[in-house]
């Protein structure tokens, strides 16, 4: 049961403006955690229900300022990928182990910063090569299935990504793209599964400012944030994130 009281707002309210921030201007994966902090205070699933408009919403505000700015080939591979990764999430839903996700996409994220951290430190040597194509549907469809789980679907695309060398602008733009397809393709599905109740369409009338808000806030910031801070901070967000879902896991 959902409640519509002031402290449940004083929750959500800094909780959608960050996710609109995360996805507006630092596309790393961490605007899920909005989700996570909600299920602290009502069932996860109608946490996930509340969530989807929400970012939806945030999907359409960023939309346009990053519009064909994306690496076409790079949303096209995630897209191929992330279709039927949803159609299994919503095979799986009621039976898969949503722990166990959480451990392997948090070992994903931390795992990759470190191999990030040993190529910068040159204790790993390649021959300059980017992750291959083949990769980027494998990439999609672990997103698809973790974005219609939980909405963590950005650590494995900022895997993909993140290897084969996008500007920020590109990168945030790709992710943009990809997740604004992945989310209407979740929307039907939300529904039928009884996701969306009365309560999380009156509370996503109440934080669709919120959310606006914090989209225009992420876009501003990405374009005032330098790129080598950008990339920074995205390998920060994606160890957070990464043990943020370990712990969920473990826990």
């Amino acid at each position: 049961m959902l409640t519509l009281d002031f402290a449940f707002f004083l929750l959500a309210g800094p909780a959608v403006v960050f996710a609109g921030v995360s996805k507006g201007g630092f596309g790393s994966g961490a605007a899920f955690a909005a989700a996570s902090v909600l299920a602290l205070a009502i069932e996860p699933s109608l946490a996930l229900g509340m969530m989807l408009p929400l970012l939806m919403l945030i999907d359409a505000t960023t939309l346009r300022p990053y519009w064909r700015k994306w690496g076409t080939r790079e949303a096209a591979l995630l897209v191929a990928g992330a279709i039927p990764g949803v159609i299994a999430g919503v095979a799986l839903y009621r039976v898969a182990s949503a722990d166990l996700l959480r451990l392997l996409i948090g070992g994903v994220s931390v795992a990759f910063v470190f191999w990030q951290l040993s190529l910068a430190r040159g204790w790993i040597r390649l021959a300059g090569r980017h992750i291959p194509d083949w990769a980027g549907p494998i990439a999609g469809a672990v997103a698809g299935f973790t974005s219609f789980v939980s909405h963590a679907g950005g650590p494995p695309a900022a895997v993909f990504l993140l290897s084969r060398g996008l500007t920020k602008t590109q990168y945030q733009a790709t992710t943009v793209l990809v997740f604004w397809v992945v989310n209407i393709f979740k929307f039907i599905p939300y529904a039928i599964l009884g996701m969306f109740t009365m309560e999380t369409f009156l509370a996503n009338l109440v934080l669709a400012p919120f959310a606006i808000f914090g989209a225009w806030i992420g876009v501003k910031m990405h374009y005032i944030v330098p790129e080598r801070v950008f990339f920074g901070l995205t390998y920060v967000l994606l160890m957070v994130t990464g043990i943020k879902l370990i712990w969920d896991g473990l826990t």
